[in-house]
């Protein structure tokens, strides 16, 4: 089984940034996702590129000027580092995140229709017994 690439909470931060403009030069991230955080260029550089060499951002030539655009978006990246994360951190069961989510108690009727919805669509992947 092949591992995934990780990805920082901030590398995730970034990603969504290109994302929710359709692909951004260095310079749009700078300006619209650096500055705000006081990220150096340089920095926002090689986060973009760390990116790329994990291969959740690509990258053309466009007019001089690198323009780069995600592989996939962040509910992908999402759902990865949640799989890496399950497998790694909780040996591949899910309980322990379960359990903290019932200590919690703030999950919103939102959340709770969507586990509901979940469960209910493991039952019948398993013929009822989830």
């Amino acid at each position: 089984m092949q591992q995934r690439k990780t990805i920082g909470e901030r590398e995730l931060a970034l990603l969504s940034h290109v994302d929710e403009r359709g692909g951004a030069t260095v310079a749009d991230v700078v300006n619209g996702f650096g500055e705000p955080q006081g990220l150096a260029r340089s920095t926002v550089l090689t986060m973009m590129e760390r990116l790329r060499e994990k291969g959740f951002l690509g990258r053309r030539r466009v007019h001089g000027v690198y323009r780069y655009s995600t592989t996939s978006g962040p509910v992908e990246v999402m759902r990865g580092a949640v799989d890496n994360f399950v497998r790694t951190q909780l040996q591949g069961s899910v309980s322990p995140f379960v359990a903290w989510m019932s200590e919690r108690g703030e999950v919103s009727r939102d959340e709770l229709a969507e586990l509901e919805a979940l469960v209910n669509k493991l039952r019948t992947k398993t013929g009822g017994d989830a």
